[in-house]
């Protein structure tokens, strides 16, 4: 999206009336991702502080989606944990947030079984916080 509009993803963060739907946001972060590799990802999230950024403004959600990101990326690529976020970390969602297609998926057929298998497929460090995620690698 910042891409198309020609200005930063800080820019358009900066903005509380330019918050998108959480999905939009994890898919946003996904594509960065992928189009940045993972160690530019780290190094930009942590000299732009996004993190503790988005918990100031108390948009909890997002804070979390990108401290688990953080985690997870680094366990990937065999990084030391950063400290920064260490009170944040002690810390987590108060209900899991679960991806919109699981929830749609459990209440159609009336079960479950959707949810239950998207915990136990979560990624750990997405999980802590009380996210559920398990794609951030399988963007188009």
């Amino acid at each position: 999206m910042a891409k198309v509009l020609g200005i930063s993803v800080e820019a358009i963060l900066e903005s509380k009336e330019t918050r998108s739907s959480f999905e939009t946001f994890k898919s946003n972060i996904c594509h960065r991702v992928k189009d940045m590799g993972d160690l530019d990802f780290i190094l930009e999230l942590l000299e732009n502080d996004q993190i503790r950024d988005l918990y100031r403004r108390h948009w909890y959600v997002e804070a979390y989606y990108l401290l688990g990101m953080l985690d997870y990326l680094s366990n990937q690529n065999d990084l030391p944990i950063c400290t920064r976020y260490d009170d944040m970390r002690a810390g987590k969602l108060e209900r899991p947030i679960l991806p919109t297609g699981v929830v749609l998926t459990s209440e159609v057929c009336k079960t479950d079984e959707p949810i239950r298998e998207a915990m136990q497929n979560a990624i750990p460090e997405f999980l802590r916080y009380n996210i559920v995620e398990s794609e951030v690698r399988n963007v188009v």
